[in-house]
């Protein structure tokens, strides 16, 4: 059976959620850390843009004003405001049988550890193959991670339910991603920029027809604590991983507070364009 280590880790700002999932990814590299599936929330509410995408998409005067924060990903994609949702994180080194092959091939073996999590929640998700090239260009630049179709969705009643990005570097493989517990999705809106307000309406509007939340498919409100459960259930039974409960060691923790400074909650790298 496949050891991987477990974190629980409490809720905390952006920045620092950030440049913990890439310290985790240094240590493994080096040996000193087991492959690892940590599972967070955020404190405060926080904007997290994708790798690529550029800041010029953020409205900061209502970022400011809602007492959000915004920082950049490691990974690809577009925008998620991270609020009311569990966040996993899946860290290991690229020769790891699980995280092993194309970022596709790593990717569905992790999506079914994902819907055996979901449907333990009571949701009857699926796996949905999607063809890019259907769907109009416009919707190629938008900043909405919840409304952009990823090649293969994790739906529930023809929602995007999950939403997920991965990198690989020369340090291994890092996949994190959300999963909305309740709230309103539409509050993202309000932290880009649109042309006119008719936009930005419009954007709540199809983002409400193409994404949903826990709590709107089975009507009631599922905690962290449950989510989480669901999540290691879904992992040891899906994957066969054996998991060992820890924490982060003194020298991840010393190295994310470098990355915080150095790169996360540094403009230069949060808000280039």
């Amino acid at each position: 059976m496949n050891t991987w280590r477990l974190l629980y880790t409490p809720p905390s700002t952006g920045a620092w959620n950030m440049a913990v999932d890439e310290s985790i990814l240094e240590h493994i590299h080096r040996g000193e850390a087991l492959p690892t599936l940590r599972l967070y929330s955020w404190n405060p509410p926080c904007l997290s843009l994708g790798h690529a995408q550029s800041f010029a998409d953020v409205d900061m005067e209502q970022v400011k004003a809602h007492g959000w924060e915004v920082v950049r990903r490691l990974t690809g994609g577009r925008a998620i405001l991270h609020t009311d949702e569990l966040t996993y994180s899946v860290t290991g080194s690229a020769s790891e049988p699980i995280l092993s092959g194309s970022i596709l091939e790593s990717y569905n073996r992790l999506a079914q550890a994902l819907m055996f999590a979901v449907r333990e929640l009571g949701l009857p998700v699926e796996l949905k193959e999607h063809s890019p090239a259907g769907e109009p260009a416009t919707l190629n630049l938008n900043p909405v991670c919840f409304e952009v179709p990823s090649t293969y969705e994790i739906t529930v009643e023809g929602k995007k339910l999950i939403g997920s990005a991965q990198a690989r570097k020369k340090e291994g493989v890092l996949q994190h991603g959300s999963l909305p517990l309740t709230g309103d999705l539409t509050r993202i809106c309000q932290a880009l920029v649109f042309k006119d307000e008719a936009a930005r309406e419009n954007a709540a509007q199809r983002l409400l027809a193409r994404a949903t939340t826990v709590e709107s498919i089975i009507g009631v409100e599922t905690d962290w604590e449950t989510a989480a459960q669901a999540f290691v259930h879904g992992f040891e039974a899906q994957l066969g991983i054996h998991f060992q409960r820890g924490e982060l060691s003194q020298s991840e923790s010393e190295r994310a507070e470098e990355l915080v400074k150095e790169k996360y909650a540094n403009p230069a790298w949060t808000e280039r364009s």
